[in-house]
């Protein structure tokens, strides 16, 4: 890896680190080196034992189905210097929102939340504005066939728009035939931050990725705003529900397209946890994509694993919700 020297940061920055600093409960910057600061911007948080509890995981999910809170993943993770996570919210139900926001209150281990609001639908703007005032509430997250399908509809597209007003981004879900959808809401509306979510869930073989995943990644970066969650790879290599590898060289012809792609500014770090422990446990997410960035230099790893967190999520730029 390149050398410790310091580099300059930005204000957005230095807010950052004492943002973490806080959740960390230190009063410095939580790492002597900030390489070794990650966020983690892709966690789930559920518990099904509170009343009315979330539609997802059902009950005959055997991995999933138990209390999933920011302490089990805050413990599970400190030795591995990760410092604070973004949640996105898979349930439909608007109050699912505010019980996350609700654990953020007391964890600033949570700096953001991804949300999941009824887009296109006359209740939207409401549920926006209500959310927004919550600076911890950072974006939303539609899935690929609700944006396409959407795409032809005024007020979905209307609504879609409000996020930018709000300074909020969109994370897109899906499979790699989304990549076209995400290249068109980048076109329609490019002051709108975008997370493409888990490399576009590309099926990862060691072997060179299809090439009309390469071309989608590669208009998408077109759009200077549009960002990549380098997320779900365990997922993506996954065989038969056995553990994935772990050795990174498997995952270098995808990792090298959306490196090529968005460069050291655009790609962000998530685990998919606890999803993917699945397919491998929490350290081995880590080490593979650790594995792959210490190889573009101690700049592009920062990058990576907090810093772009910053220019995508915007979750440093924090008042009291």
């Amino acid at each position: 890896m390149a050398d410790h020297t310091n580099t300059h940061f930005t204000r957005r920055e230095f807010l950052a680190t004492t943002a973490l600093a806080a959740a960390a409960g230190t009063g410095s910057l939580l790492a002597a080196d900030p390489v070794d600061t990650i966020i983690d911007t892709h966690t789930h948080f559920f518990d099904p034992t509170r009343k009315d509890g979330p539609p997802w995981p059902g009950k005959d999910d055997k991995l999933l189905y138990r209390a999933v809170l920011p302490e089990e993943f805050q413990e599970l993770t400190k030795p591995y210097h990760v410092a604070g996570t973004v949640v996105v919210e898979a349930s439909p139900r608007v109050e699912d929102n505010q019980w996350i926001l609700d654990l953020a209150d007391r964890n600033p281990f949570v700096v953001g939340l991804v949300g999941n609001l009824p887009v296109g639908t006359p209740e939207f703007a409401g549920h926006l504005t209500r959310f927004a005032k919550n600076a911890r509430f950072r974006g939303l997250r539609v899935n690929h066939g609700a944006l396409k399908a959407g795409l032809e509809n005024k007020a979905y597209m209307d609504d879609v728009r409000r996020l930018a007003e709000h300074d909020l981004e969109l994370d897109i879900n899906g499979g790699p035939d989304m990549l076209a959808e995400v290249a068109k809401v980048a076109k329609l509306i490019p002051e709108l931050r975008i997370v493409i979510n888990h490399v576009a869930n590309v099926r990862i073989d060691g072997k060179a990725p299809p090439a009309e995943w390469v071309a989608g990644m590669q208009a998408c970066a077109a759009f200077q705003k549009v960002f990549c969650k380098v997320s779900a790879l365990v997922e993506g290599a996954r065989r038969d529900n056995e553990i994935s590898t772990s050795d990174v060289q498997f995952y270098v012809p995808v990792l090298d397209v959306v490196w090529k792609a968005f460069g050291e500014d655009r790609l962000v770090y998530g685990s998919n946890w606890p999803v993917s422990v699945r397919y491998a446990p929490y350290p081995q997410v880590q080490q593979i994509a650790s594995d792959y960035f210490k190889g573009k230099g101690r700049t592009a790893y920062e990058k990576f694993f907090w810093k772009n967190s910053i220019a995508a999520y915007k979750w440093p730029a924090q008042k009291k919700a």
